[in-house]
């Protein structure tokens, strides 16, 4: 299902994916026979990576933050929703250590707010809606 997606993209032009809850280990899943492990997502993530890459097509880690150390190097960039909010934007840094964009969006604060940090951070931040409109505030 995944690959024909991303033929998908690839047919009508994208340049990349933003692929979500790619983290489901750490969700309530409904998955207990086996159980659904971090080393099941790593390895899933992992692949989803590779096959974006095989047809020429970037890819985003999305939140995932207890994974980033594994696969900073297999993802491209990061986006983050909400890391101020709950206090965790630094986890994302080894993406901007290796010279790889973190696109970060807030729904909650003003950017007044959260920019000077998430900027020092060396994040791309922005706010955004919840209805996830056109609108947009950037720090940048």
């Amino acid at each position: 299902i995944m690959a024909a997606r991303l033929d998908y993209l690839r047919e009508i032009g994208c340049d990349g994916v933003d692929p979500d809850n790619v983290d489901g280990y750490s969700n309530q899943h409904g998955f207990t026979n086996p159980p659904l492990t971090a080393t099941d997502q790593l390895r899933y993530n992992r692949w989803l990576a590779q096959e974006a890459h095989k047809r020429g097509l970037g890819i985003g880690l999305k939140n995932s933050l207890m994974l980033i150390p594994e696969l900073v190097a297999d993802f491209d960039w990061a986006i983050n929703e909400s890391c101020y909010l709950y206090s965790e934007c630094d986890r994302l840094t080894p993406f901007v250590s290796q010279g790889k964009p973190v696109l970060h969006i807030e729904y909650e604060y003003p950017t007044q707010t959260f920019c000077s940090y998430t900027t020092a951070l060396g994040l791309h931040s922005q706010r955004k809606d919840k209805k996830l409109t056109a609108w947009r505030e950037s720090c940048q």
